[in-house]
């Protein structure tokens, strides 16, 4: 069994129950179980503007699916939850579901990149990341994601209300 780790966002529909339901699909694959789940965020928008605050989250997998099966069944969640892919480069979309690492593993092939490219920049994914794993190591940043949140902005990023 291998951990990894999924970032999940959504600011389209019903972003909060997308991501609830996101986190059932998960744990529903097949030889993969759900480890570990973050709380929900509301984090600003990136990418073009105007468009809706995202809400975000981070989930831990345990799996034996390889990486590029995983991303295919990550895939298919989005499409089961009304993403369509289009040209728009981080526009709006119902859900996101990004591989962000997946064990010790480095891959750079031209559509599954681990550790995930900007992973390492981005407080909406460091955030809920650092709630379920702080001390995980990431694979060429020689620093934890607690390191690695330490050193980017989130303060505009906060916990949905109600969450335990």
């Amino acid at each position: 069994m291998t951990l990894a780790y999924i970032g999940l966002g959504a600011n389209l529909g019903q972003p909060e129950a997308q991501l609830r339901s996101a986190f059932s699909a998960l744990d529903a694959l097949a030889h993969t179980r759900l480890q570990a789940r973050s709380r929900l965020w509301r984090t600003p928008a990136w990418g073009p503007q105007p468009q809706p605050d995202y809400c975000n989250a981070a989930a831990c997998l345990e799996t034996t699916l390889t990486p590029r099966a995983l991303l295919i069944e990550l895939m298919g969640i989005e499409r089961a939850h009304g993403r369509v892919r289009d040209a728009v480069r981080y526009g709006p979309r119902t859900l996101d579901l990004d591989l962000l690492l997946y064990g010790d593993a480095c891959i750079d092939e031209a559509d599954l990149q681990i550790p995930h490219p900007r992973l390492v920049e981005r407080a909406f994914v460091l955030l809920p990341l650092a709630e379920i794993a702080p001390r995980l190591r990431v694979p060429g940043a020689n620093a934890s994601v607690s390191e690695l949140l330490a050193r980017v902005d989130a303060g505009a990023c906060q916990p949905l209300p109600g969450q335990v």
